[in-house]
């Protein structure tokens, strides 16, 4: 008996019209899906909130802030950079920096929840919603943290918003350069930053991953492709259009001109071993900044120095910030 009702389960299991059921079960539990419900529970466990603000009937910002606001602790907001929202990419810090700081982490705009209907795709747009958005939070002074095209905004959220900005970290993030650098270093590449950054296909995550990072797991290269296209898909693809147009204008100004103005003393975190910006950028956006700049290299860390060396970078930051 035992035997045959087990027969007539598979056989259930099986009937023409219960797979489109079944289909879109193991449809929806992705192996990206699970892993973001995860950090969403992490970041809930690390005292943090979703909240979407609509600054206007064109535009909505989503950050993750704090459950409850610890007036003895700064606030230090932290912008991520083109590879997928706040979620993926500070996950390795977010744990440390919540314990010293009030954090706020914006979803920069098609990333992640935030987008807008204006036209708009410069990094001084971006700047703007971040800086709206933290005005509506009620959030006054504070510092801030971007990483890599999160660095460019964090530049114009310092420049833009000079009287509420204490002080300023960025890292691996080339905004000083000549033209000649540049078009030397994307033959380099062999291929366009918007191309590398805004991928059309998953198998592209294998060069990019490669990029970013100065060690990689050898099981990387023989993940299999329907693991990169589930990743893929969590990058998102909604947005596709709009990113690849935020860092075509970011390309499209010519080198060394329109640069930030900072007044705020800065501190810039760099990998030795970064292949998207060498560490020759640093050191030129230090002389660019001045004596208020100062400069950390990381031994053994490429561009995604967030995920390769987070307790330095966490390190660092608390030390600056907080005057230790």
């Amino acid at each position: 008996m035992r035997t045959r009702r087990l027969h007539r389960f598979n056989f259930s299991f099986a009937r023409p019209e219960l797979k489109p059921l079944f289909s879109a079960i193991f449809h929806h539990l992705s192996i990206s899906n699970l892993i973001d419900f995860i950090l969403s529970v992490y970041f809930y466990n690390c005292s943090l909130s979703p909240c979407r603000i609509e600054l206007d009937d064109q535009t909505t910002v989503h950050y993750w802030t704090p459950r409850t606001r610890h007036f003895n602790k700064p606030n230090l907001v932290v912008i991520h950079g083109c590879g997928g929202n706040p979620k993926w990419q500070f996950v390795r810090q977010v744990g440390r920096l919540s314990e010293a700081f009030n954090l706020f982490l914006p979803d920069l705009l098609f990333f992640g929840k935030s987008h807008t209907e204006r036209s708009e795709r410069s990094d001084y747009f971006q700047a703007k919603c971040v800086g709206d958005g933290l005005r509506r939070l009620g959030v006054g002074r504070f510092s801030v943290y971007g990483i890599s095209y999160g660095g460019f905004v964090a530049a114009r959220v310092a420049e833009m918003w000079r009287d509420e900005v204490e002080k300023v970290v960025i890292v691996s993030c080339g905004i000083v350069f000549s033209e000649e650098q540049r078009e030397k270093r994307l033959r380099e590449i062999g291929r366009s930053m918007v191309e590398l950054f805004v991928p059309e296909k998953a198998s592209d995550l294998r060069p990019l991953i490669s990029l970013c990072f100065s060690k990689l797991h050898p099981l990387m290269w023989v993940v299999p492709d329907f693991v990169l296209r589930d990743f893929f898909m969590a990058l998102g693809t909604e947005y596709k259009k709009e990113r690849r147009e935020l860092l075509e204008h970011l390309l499209a100004r010519k080198a060394g001109s329109d640069l930030p103005l900072l007044t705020q003393e800065t501190l810039l975190i760099w990998g030795e071993e970064d292949a998207v910006f060498p560490l020759f950028m640093a050191y030129q956006l230090q002389r660019y900044l001045g004596p208020k700049a100062s400069l950390e290299v990381l031994k053994g860390t490429g561009h995604a120095a967030n995920l390769e060396s987070p307790r330095e970078v966490n390190e660092l930051i608390e030390s600056f910030v907080l005057g230790h």
